[in-house]
């Protein structure tokens, strides 16, 4: 009885394995060992794959045409049950390569223990990694650039809008709220770039890589290739399938556009707040308080801000994974799709709510021009003046309007309350011309340099913002 308890046993354990092992895994091997449960997600790229592999099989007479049939039947018979959630997982088979093998063989017979020729498990999870990274690349890009829209609809919107541009968040110069926008604009279209450069780099095929050293069948790389939307098959089975190089490269390319929706909703969460006052965020991405009966919580914001520290994370953890790994596989890199699927995740969403607050955002355009008045933000249009009208070096020009500004600070005013009588005691050639450039709205209109703030050139570079972006 005990002997054929082991029995029982040995046939469960090689169902993955094969004769090599007597007895089944612990269950705690089981479940440390086993990636179905986050995997899963990978159905999509791996029947597709695996579809792309019984085909060249049988064209290449590995296995015959019939039995390619069967196989790539049967993987679609189950793509329609993961799709309509009424396939089975099993733990104890690992992961999602095996359970659908398994499947397949309940459906097919032993004909689906044929699928397997040629490949190996390490280099079916690198093909099926990259074309989700792939994937995910394309649906992140057109997020973005949605993203990018509505910043350009609001930046056309407020091309004329007076702000306070800052530095170290002190009122610095006069800006647009347009021009201030487009700045994000920028951001983001690095980001897709990075994006569209990751692409690229990982658009080529592992399939027939088998283990580590290829394979002694006569496969056909350039056909799988081909049909799975690659460029070309990789030129190293050891590093095709030990390579995890563009999840590294996706990961610190979403924790980079993670930190610039974290900026925006940062300035978000400021420009919501009493003191500033500049922005409303509707009801649909505000939250209130339990006990606080006045509280409006820009939350959406907040949370997009927050979330760039576990994508930050998940980079940093897949980096250490890998930096101690020989050459080739190592169950190691199990550990690089759980980080890679959450941040995928939490970035989708950052970037949708950010679409969301940006789409139905209040400005306070009296608020945000009276803020622009303070803190003698116009200095430096009186430091260029003196440069241009007065022909005074602009080191000393900075030097005369300094003290202007503390004079002004003692007398508890703005630069242009002063009285020319106050200018000309501090540098005697000032004339009532300079009253000219004290205010902010001239001193936006002046700023006329390419990339500047002034409405015209905002205007411009929002047309060129939608040629490069949206087109």
């Amino acid at each position: 009885m005990v002997h054929k308890d082991i029995t029982k046993e040995n046939k469960q354990s090689s169902t993955i394995w094969g004769g090599r092992f007597n007895s089944k895994p612990s269950a705690i091997m089981e479940e440390i060992n086993s990636s179905i449960s986050f995997d899963k997600r990978l159905f999509h790229e791996d029947i597709i794959a695996s579809i792309a592999h019984a085909q060249m099989l049988a064209k290449q007479n590995i296995i015959s045409k019939g039995e390619g049939l069967k196989i790539i039947n049967g993987l679609k018979r189950i793509y329609k049950e993961i799709e309509k959630g009424k396939f089975n997982f099993k733990t104890e088979l690992e992961d999602i390569h095996m359970n659908i093998e398994s499947r397949l063989k309940e459906i097919i017979g032993d004909t689906a223990g044929k699928l397997h020729t040629a490949r190996s498990r390490n280099d079916q999870v690198s093909t099926d990694l990259r074309l989700w990274v792939r994937n995910a690349i394309s649906i992140l890009d057109k997020e973005l650039k949605e993203l990018q829209k509505r910043l350009i609809v609001l930046a056309e919107r407020n091309t004329s809008t007076i702000m306070p541009g800052y530095t170290h968040l002190q009122n610095a110069q006069p800006i647009t709220f347009g021009h201030h926008l487009l700045a994000y604009v920028e951001m983001f279209g690095r980001d897709r770039s990075r994006l569209i450069d990751c692409s690229k780099r990982l658009n080529i095929n592992p399939l027939g890589s088998a283990a580590l050293a290829g394979t002694a069948f006569p496969i056909d790389r350039q056909s799988t290739t081909k049909e799975l939307n690659f460029t070309s098959p990789t030129t190293n089975s050891i590093d095709a399938v030990s390579d995890r190089d563009f999840v590294i490269e996706f990961l610190s390319i979403s924790a980079i556009t993670s930190i610039h929706i974290s900026r925006l909703s940062e300035e978000i969460v400021i420009w919501c707040s009493d003191q500033f006052n500049f922005i409303k965020l509707s009801d649909k991405f505000s939250t209130g308080s339990s006990i606080m009966p006045q509280k409006r919580n820009p939350d959406a914001a907040e949370l997009a801000r927050g979330k760039s520290g576990r994508i930050i994370g998940s980079l940093m953890s897949i980096l250490v994974v890998l930096k101690g790994l020989p050459l080739s596989y190592s169950k190691d890199l199990q550990e690089d799709k759980e980080g890679l699927f959450d941040s995928f995740d939490s970035l989708y969403i950052c970037i949708k709510a950010c679409i969301g607050m940006i789409s139905d955002v209040t400005i306070n355009k009296e608020k945000m021009l009276e803020a622009s008045k303070h803190g003698y933000t116009t200095a430096t249009d009186l430091a260029d003046w003196l440069v241009k009208e007065l022909k005074i070096p602009f080191r000393k020009s900075h030097e005369i309007s300094g003290r202007i500004v503390k004079l002004a600070e003692k007398n508890n005013c703005l630069l242009h309350e002063l009285p020319l009588d106050s200018f000309k005691s501090i540098e005697k050639k000032i004339n009532n011309n300079v009253f000219k450039v004290l205010s902010v709205e001239n001193s936006v209109k002046s700023k006329i340099s390419y990339g500047g703030t002034s409405p015209k050139e905002v205007l411009k570079q929002i047309k060129n913002a939608k040629r490069r972006f949206l087109k």
